[in-house]
């Protein structure tokens, strides 16, 4: 699985890439901004992307309404990465068409089986 995984947070970015890649041996493509992510996801064509909701320039939700607003994009499924976990929260991200929420900070022991869960639920 590729997995893009999108963070303004340079260690963040580092942390998740090494568990992702050592822990659950997912390919990882990397973005420090929205922009990035979305020029990414066209060339990569990732199995999910990984997005931190709390971004300048352009937020997550921001970046979620692009990605399904770009025929070739709209089926790659987003998970967010946030501290804003409020169920009032985590319903809006749903709502909007986020595949789950992770909490930060995460367990980078755990990231890659929180994902394949998540995955496993948009297979059945």
């Amino acid at each position: 699985m590729k997995v893009l995984l999108v963070d303004d947070e340079e260690h963040i970015r580092k942390i998740g890439r090494l568990s992702l890649e050592a822990v659950g041996k997912f390919e990882t493509v990397v973005a420090a901004n929205a922009e990035q992510a979305l020029a990414l996801a066209r060339t990569e064509q990732p199995d999910l992307i990984l997005m931190d909701m709390m971004m300048p320039i352009m937020d997550g939700m921001a970046a979620l309404a692009a990605l399904q607003n770009a025929p070739a994009l709209r089926g790659i499924p987003v998970v967010f990465m946030t501290a804003k976990v409020q169920p009032s929260e985590v319903e809006l991200y749903m709502r909007m068409g986020a595949l789950g929420v992770i909490e930060k900070p995460f367990d980078p022991m755990t990231l890659p089986d929180v994902i394949r869960q998540l995955m496993g639920t948009r297979a059945s």
